[in-house]
């Protein structure tokens, strides 16, 4: 059976574990990373991406639109669907500037974070 893999990218570790541990438990596999700067490695040397990149926008190291950016030249990773999550009130704007699949608030509720996953992840 496909299960879905979901890429985490936030530079809180206990966020980032939870996140992981919520999907995990839902029967997604996971992969984390803290800041984009590492999910950006990991993408680019894993034969498996993920179905859907849970990413919060502001990170040190490489942010959330960094590593957008990044993504969209690599034309293997250029189409990843990836959900924003951020405290900052505009979250909208960010996420249509960014053509994002969804965007939530912080803090996450953890039944909208599924079935947001859910829906971008295709299951």
């Amino acid at each position: 059976m496909y299960r879905p893999l979901v890429m985490v990218v936030d530079d809180d570790p206990d966020l980032r574990e939870t996140l992981c541990d919520v999907l995990e438990q839902a029967g997604y596999p996971t992969v984390c990373a803290e800041h984009g700067l590492a999910a950006l490695q990991l993408l680019r040397e894993t034969r498996e991406l993920p179905s859907v990149i849970l990413l919060d926008l502001m990170m040190p190291v490489m942010d959330g639109k960094e590593l957008v950016g990044e993504l969209r030249k690599d034309p293997r990773l250029a189409e990843l669907p990836f959900v924003v999550f951020t405290a900052h009130t505009d979250r909208d704007r960010a996420a249509a500037s960014l053509q994002a699949a969804a965007a939530l608030t912080k803090p996450l509720e953890l039944d909208e974070l599924l079935s947001v996953v859910a829906s971008v992840a295709g299951r």
